[in-house]
């Protein structure tokens, strides 16, 4: 049955309204466990990437004890603690940490997907003569005797299923040519900057 007295006890529905405005407990659990796995992430990768993080130093100095500690119940705490200390930052602090490690997801695809087209140019080179009339002609530096060695040594390591001995020194033969022009691009583009300078 209504309580007619109800609205001379002083309360007021916006009152009511104003309170459910708040994230409910299950929302607040929710972001609190992402910012747990945030964390988590974060004590997952190598200390000189954390340590480039921008975060409150506290925030980053329980990141990197966490790391440091292989007791697992004390471990545990640890990234307990490292939860905490997340729920303290800002969400704007939260953003960029994001942001962070979405950027390294993106690095790690591009690596991932420049090993796939060096073991695609070995394979092409164990398939195809032609394949290392091409490589030559890109880098007349390389020694082609050794290159041949190498070709027809993976060759006979395939078809006699011994260990990959060369088709591995092969493929770093073609990480290091990666490498070199990676690193030629990047003087060409510091060159132009110095010139605009100029």
């Amino acid at each position: 049955m209504p309580n007619a007295n109800r609205g001379s006890v002083g309360f007021q529905s916006n009152e009511f309204e104003q309170e459910y405005e708040r994230p409910s407990k299950s929302e607040l659990k929710r972001q609190m466990e992402e910012l747990q796995k945030l964390g988590a992430q974060l004590v997952a990768e190598p200390r000189d990437r954390v340590k480039r993080v921008p975060m409150p130093d506290e925030v980053k100095d329980a990141i990197l004890m966490c790391q440091t500690i292989t007791n697992h119940e004390g471990r545990r705490r640890q990234l307990q603690y490292v939860g905490k200390m997340m729920r303290t930052l800002s969400d704007e602090e939260v953003a960029v940490i994001q942001r962070t490690i979405d950027s390294w997801k993106g690095a790690s695809k591009a690596e991932t997907a420049a090993l796939h087209a060096l073991e695609r140019r070995r394979e092409k080179l164990l398939a195809d003569d032609k394949a290392l009339t091409e490589l030559l002609s890109e880098h007349p530096e390389l020694d082609v005797q050794h290159l041949r060695t190498l070709i027809r040594n993976a060759r006979k390591e395939q078809a006699e299923n011994k260990p990959p001995k060369a088709y591995r020194e092969l493929f770093q033969i073609l990480k290091e040519l990666g490498k070199q022009g990676k690193n030629a691009g990047a003087d060409e583009e510091s060159d132009d900057d110095e010139s605009d300078d100029e």
